[in-house]
């Protein structure tokens, strides 16, 4: 069967049904294959010296078999929430076998097993916080991820958060063969995501729990980070833009580990930024170690950056890093910004964006000629102050109110969950994420942390 290379799956690959129109396979092929196959796998077993290896067949839920902080690096292809039931296609020849799967702790989506996202997330929760154990302190896990939902997508990134795990960096896996799946169906995704996360060093837990809560933590924190995220990421000879080392992502990730770690976040965006600068390099909208930036400006020399994706602006908080990455190019006037600005907006149907004029005003100044630009780290905190005692007004405004929210400000709810952290109200929290639309709340990594991690507390 020379047509279909050595898999021998034909045409009806990746279906289960009795066709009209039957295809045979060559049983002495097959044979010759798999014989191969188990031969080279022999050759290499018998070659590997000194080296435990275990194959087994049970839950990840469970890995009591191995030792903790012993494993160098995991690689895991999860189950993609409900895009395949994988005990249930497999009834058939386990009905012929007579060993059947034991599917209480299949971590996937499916009505029949009545696990919604809610479990599905639990489930994979388990599993992570079993690897998280048994990785090495400072060794890296891989996960490759496949979904077109972004529910399901931050379900994964908030479960592995919540096991300890630190999210470095996510990138696209492009295997070129699509799926069956992928090619009958327009709405399916044909590329996967790698997410690369670490273990941190026993060495930074330790200081960071003696500093937990404070300047010295964030710092101790963004050291590691930084250490941890790659210095050089090569594209068909440019340099690739690490999002992970800009500001933004760097704040974000600071936040997600402290309220992981029911901390309070010891200061805002405006103040964080300014330490950044003073602290760390920046090259290209980035931050390096200083010991690090001598090999980025190396290759910097030769290779030229590739272009940043273009924003979408989807909601107040892209907006504002758009209109930054606009104005950090060049001061520009309400006029020049405002017909650019309207080409680039698709705000979710949910989202009460203010006016363009509106969050110029709340987040940057205007100089004598009438041209906006971003403020200096000096002055930014001011203004921070500022929008936020107006976010947090909005937020208020939400709390007088009943029944389910329909149309709303995000930045507001954010704001008001961050000042509700801090203030260890985690009551309500729950209680106005609960009148939120599930699908923002399961599509928002930041407001599904705060209230994921606002239900762990109450339950304690």
């Amino acid at each position: 069967m020379p047509e279909y290379g050595n898999r021998h799956v034909g045409v009806l690959s990746g279906t289960l049904y009795i066709p009209s129109l039957n295809e045979e396979n060559n049983i002495i092929s097959m044979l010759k294959t798999r014989i191969n196959s188990i031969h080279k796998a022999l050759i290499i077993f018998k070659n590997i010296k000194n080296y435990n290896y275990i194959i087994s067949t049970n839950s990840t839920v469970n890995l009591f078999y191995i030792k903790n902080n012993s494993i160098d690096y995991i690689f895991t292809d999860p189950p993609f929430g409900d895009n395949l039931m994988y005990s249930e296609l497999n009834f058939i020849w386990e009905a012929w076998l007579k060993v059947f799967t034991n599917n209480k702790s299949e971590a996937i989506i499916n009505k029949i097993q009545r696990k919604g996202l809610k479990e599905y997330q639990e489930l994979m929760e388990q599993c992570f916080k079993e690897m998280y154990r048994i990785l090495k302190p400072g060794r890296w896990i891989t996960v490759e991820f496949h979904n077109s939902k972004n529910s399901v997508w931050n379900a994964i990134q908030e479960a592995m958060l919540r096991s300890g795990f630190i999210i470095a960096n996510v990138r696209i896996l492009d295997k070129k063969k699509s799926t069956t799946n992928q090619l009958t169906y327009a709405n399916t995704t044909n590329k996967d995501l790698l997410i690369s996360a670490y273990k941190p060093k026993e060495s930074f837990e330790k200081k960071f729990m003696l500093e937990a809560g404070t300047e010295d933590g964030v710092w101790d924190f963004v050291r590691q980070h930084l250490e941890m995220l790659p210095v050089i990421i090569e594209n068909n000879n440019k340099l690739e833009i690490i999002p992970e080392r800009q500001n933004y992502l760097l704040y974000d990730a600071m936040i997600a580990y402290h309220i992981q770690k029911g901390l309070s976040i010891p200061m805002g965006a405006a103040e964080f930024y300014k330490g950044l600068k003073e602290r760390f390099v920046e090259r290209d909208g980035m931050f390096f170690l200083p010991s690090q930036v001598i090999k980025y400006e190396e290759k910097r020399y030769k290779l030229e950056l590739m272009e940043q994706l273009t924003f979408v602006i989807v909601d107040e908080k892209s907006a504002i890093q758009w209109i930054r990455s606009e104005l950090e190019k060049q001061p520009q006037t309400y006029q020049e910004i405002q017909p650019k600005f309207l080409q680039k907006k698709h705000e979710f149907k949910h989202e009460k964006m203010p006016e363009l004029l509106d969050m110029l005003k709340e987040n940057f100044l205007q100089d004598e000629e009438g041209r906006w630009y971003v403020p200096d780290p000096n002055k930014q905190s001011d203004i921070e102050k500022l929008r936020n005692k107006n976010l947090l007004k909005e937020f208020e405004g939400y709390l007088n109110t009943k029944g389910k929210l329909k149309v709303f400000r995000t930045e507001a709810i954010r704001a008001g969950f961050k000042d509700l952290w801090q203030k260890k109200d985690y009551k309500t929290i729950v209680k106005v994420a609960e009148r939120l639309p599930e699908t923002v709340l399961q599509e928002d990594n930041f407001l599904l942390m705060y209230y994921d991690n606002a239900v762990t507390r109450l339950g304690d």
